[in-house]
C-alpha cells in the first residue's frame, strides 16, 4: 500500500493484478479492528462505482486484507458510507447554488 498515492495493487482469482484506490481507512474501538474502504474503479450494473471493504493491519509490512466477519461490522461500514454520501450530496448542492 502506497500511502502517498492512496493506491495499492491486489491480485484477483485469475492472477490478474488490479490497481485500487483507497477511499478511506478507519479504526473501530469496539471491534478492535482497522478497516480499509477502496475501489477498483469498475462500475456495477447501475453504473455506480464499486466499493469494497476489508480489515487490514495498518502496522503490517504488506497489505493483508481480511474479511468482514459479522453483520454488525457490515452495518458499521454501511452507516459510515451513507454518512459520507450524504455529506458529498450536501456539498454538491451548496456548490450548485
Amino acid at each position: 500500500m502506497d500511502k502517498t498515492t492512496g493506491k495499492f495493487t491486489i491480485t484477483n482469482n485469475e492472477g490478474k493484478e488490479i490497481e485500487c484506490d483507497i477511499l478511506f481507512t478507519f479504526d473501530n474501538n469496539e471491534t478492535k479492528k482497522s478497516y480499509i474502504i477502496f475501489t477498483d474503479n469498475t462500475l456495477d450494473e447501475n453504473n455506480n462505482i464499486k466499493v469494497y471493504a476489508n480489515t487490514y493491519d495498518p502496522e503490517g509490512k504488506s497489505l493483508d486484507l481480511g474479511p468482514i466477519e459479522t453483520e454488525k461490522e457490515w452495518q458499521l461500514i454501511e452507516g459510515i458510507l451513507s454518512q459520507l454520501q450524504e455529506k458529498v450530496g450536501e456539498s454538491s448542492e451548496q456548490e450548485g447554488k
